[in-house]
């Protein structure tokens, strides 16, 4: 069921969630300061969370001891100022080592990713998240994707899990999101969170709106947070004439771009936010780094997005 004090925070209005990518140093190694400036700016930018180490942090890519140390390092920054949720993911049993991590490091929440290669039924998959739930006083989001896809039924069994506070939507079926909305209004008394979680999410946000469901994740906000934020506080008043104005002119070429290459949705994120000017360091194997065209393409594009704001300030 629903836990007031988190979801509350996450549905209040504010910003869009911010999930920063994780800086390492030219050795490849860890670079804390460098992730706690980004963490720091993105909270001053006027994000509204922080999901640390989840897919755009390379969550995949960092040893246990890694992971609590960029958890710690971002509730530090935020200061409690914005919540800190983190991923955790594998296996059931990592999953849990994993949230213990995150819940010794102060972390408020959790965004549980898709468990490890396995193609698991649906009362596996509720069986997983709910001894996720158990083994931790984090409340949980559970991302929907990939090799994770519940039925209506299954979420509103999830949605009454102590702990299972909402449901993170990577897999962009709206037909599906609107059965589980209406399955689990009709089961769970007191509310329930969703998360457009498409790559890219401002570029769904209008029809995820349609269903209900305002809060999405910014991956953009990490390298342009002034063009995320102008487009989020349009979404929320319903300015769509800028909405369409910023999706026509930045979005949707970010997402023809970010189609260029594979891992791209994270690894061109990390090139935004060094042309910005932090170097956060390239991303760690199996995901490589967008080509040198590419990578002039997305300047071009950056400053596409914020021309944009300017021409709407004359």
């Amino acid at each position: 069921m629903t836990s007031a004090p988190l979801a509350a925070r996450l549905g209040a209005p504010g910003g869009p969630l911010f999930f920063p990518v994780t800086a390492y140093g030219p050795d490849g190694a860890l670079d804390l300061d460098v992730y706690r400036a980004h963490v720091r700016r993105g909270v001053e930018a006027g994000a509204a969370a922080v999901f640390a180490c989840c897919g755009t942090g390379e969550f995949h890519a960092l040893t246990p001891e890694e992971f609590q140390s960029c958890v710690r390092a971002a509730v530090e920054e935020t200061a409690g100022r914005v919540p800190v949720l983190a991923g955790a993911g594998y296996g059931t049993a990592l999953a849990i080592r994993y949230a213990r991590l995150a819940e010794e490091a102060g972390a408020d929440g959790l965004l549980a990713l898709p468990p490890y290669l396995v193609l698991a039924a649906q009362e596996g998959l509720l069986r997983h998240y709910r001894e996720l739930a158990a083994a931790t006083s984090l409340d949980v989001i559970v991302y929907q994707r990939d090799n994770a896809v519940f039925t209506p039924a299954t979420v509103a069994r999830l949605a009454r899990t102590d702990g299972i506070i909402g449901l993170k939507d990577g897999l962009g079926d709206l037909d599906l999101m609107q059965r589980t909305v209406s399955a689990v209004r009709g089961a769970v008394p007191g509310g329930f969170l969703y998360f457009n979680g498409l790559p890219t999410a401002e570029m769904t946000a209008l029809a995820y709106r349609g269903i209900g469901i305002t809060l999405y994740s910014s991956a953009a906000f990490c390298f342009a947070p002034e063009v995320a934020v102008a487009f989020h506080r349009a979404l929320a008043t319903g300015d769509d004439a800028r909405v369409e104005r910023l999706l026509d002119g930045f979005y949707r070429p970010f997402v023809e771009l970010r189609a260029q290459g594979r891992g791209y949705a994270v690894s061109l994120v990390k090139a935004g936010v060094r042309l910005r000017g932090l170097d956060v360091g390239e991303v760690r194997p199996p995901l490589h780094e967008p080509t040198e065209d590419h990578v002039k393409q997305l300047a071009q594009l950056i400053e596409r997005g914020y021309a944009l704001l300017d021409e709407e300030e004359q």
